[in-house]
């Protein structure tokens, strides 16, 4: 891999500066993660990557990762940027969204008896056939923007992803999300979480960006309404699970702290990723935005930085801490950077105060790569906080 610093004819602060952060570094390194991405295609949509970018043998096809491939991939189409040496060409990349769209659509992680998406399809071809909001936001974000890429079968993925959405997922009463069926429909977990509600936060954005239609919006006010609520009420240490009547449950999986999907305590990256969600939404509503979510997203940003950077004398985010600060999961996860850097931005872009742009990472710029992705001359602004 040619490190960015290796290109040619770069001089600093010019549009050629090829320094971390920089317009050029980015656009290579977009390209570089198209390159390894690639790799994940399956017969059945798209799978867990390996350290040198082949999919992990015995490993299932997952909802969530066959969509969020598609939407990377199309995100890829939009950029129109020059691809890596060997990296997939745009017409590649329409062909790897347009194979994420076929394997969503009548593919085997499509319930074809009972509608919706199945959570994962294994090896031997086995189902874990729970319907998840988790992977179904996800099917709505990929269709999104597959339908922006103009892909083939997208907006009627779309209209069936939201039709299932509004059906079974979406609880008008709360303004939220429920959590997870049965194959069915039939039996619905008394688990609530916010996990959930984030991508379908992220999810309701792109499809309102996608489809013109406000209501989408307008859901995503709602669920980052009462968001704002419990995190103001809880010294901005997000609570992430809840019982059916949406009460908190602070101590859920105390002893199994670790959980990938439900751990326990307050999970830093989603402070900085709800702080770069709550900008979005008020970017995206206006006047008609929920009171609050642009001082709301200030505290949860510093509230992140304050119990979660270099806090046990290692450098980077730990991944969770108990409802005192104090860390948990003292695991660096990159995700977790990534959405820092993401927050930054969006505060440093919303606030026009420089500090959040050097606060942590002083050598590195911090410019949206969605308007990258979706430049061409379109004034992007308004959505720079939306990327996961």
């Amino acid at each position: 891999m040619t490190a960015p610093g290796d290109f040619p004819g770069a001089s600093p602060g010019s549009a050629t500066d090829t320094a971390p952060g920089s317009a050029v570094a980015r656009a290579h390194q977009r390209a570089e993660l198209l390159k390894f991405a690639e790799g994940s295609v399956t017969d059945r949509g798209f799978g867990w990557l390996d350290d040198r970018g082949g999919v992990t043998p015995g490993t299932a096809t997952e909802l969530w990762i066959t969509c969020r491939m598609t939407h990377s991939f199309a995100l890829g189409v939009l950029a129109h940027e020059p691809a890596a040496v060997g990296g997939p060409s745009v017409e590649r990349l329409r062909s790897l969204v347009d194979h994420g769209v076929r394997s969503l659509s009548g593919g085997p992680l499509e319930d074809p008896h009972h509608g919706g998406w199945f959570a994962a399809v294994n090896d031997d071809g086995s189902l874990n056939s729970a319907k998840q909001a988790y992977g179904h936001a996800f099917v709505v974000l990929a269709a999104s923007s597959a339908v922006l890429a103009g892909a083939e079968g997208a907006p009627a993925l779309l209209e069936r992803a939201l039709s299932v959405s509004e059906q079974h997922f979406w609880d008008e009463e709360p303004g939220l999300s429920v959590e997870e069926w049965n194959r069915e429909w039939m039996s619905l977990s008394e688990y609530r979480g916010l996990n959930a509600n984030m991508h379908t936060v992220e999810a309701y954005l792109a499809a309102s960006d996608a489809t013109g239609n406000a209501t989408w919006h307008l859901r995503a006010g709602r669920i980052a309404a009462r968001v704002l609520g419990w995190a103001s009420a809880n010294d901005w240490r997000i609570p992430e699970h809840f019982d059916t009547d949406w009460a908190p449950v602070l101590q859920h999986n105390q002893h199994i702290p670790a959980d990938p999907f439900r751990p326990f305590g307050a999970t830093v990256g989603h402070g900085l990723e709800w702080a770069r969600l709550f900008l979005a939404v008020e970017a995206a509503l206006g006047e008609d935005a929920p009171t609050g979510l642009g001082a709301g997203a200030v505290s949860l940003y510093a509230r992140a930085i304050s119990d979660g950077w270099n806090v046990d004398g290692t450098p980077g985010f730990v991944y969770t801490t108990d409802w005192d600060g104090e860390p948990v999961v003292r695991e660096r996860m990159h995700w977790v950077l990534a959405e820092a850097i993401g927050a930054a931005h969006a505060l440093a872009s919303a606030t026009g105060e420089s500090h959040y742009s050097a606060a942590l990472w002083p050598d590195v710029p911090l410019i949206p790569s969605f308007a990258a992705a979706l430049g061409a001359g379109v004034d992007l602004a308004p959505h720079v906080s939306r990327v996961a």
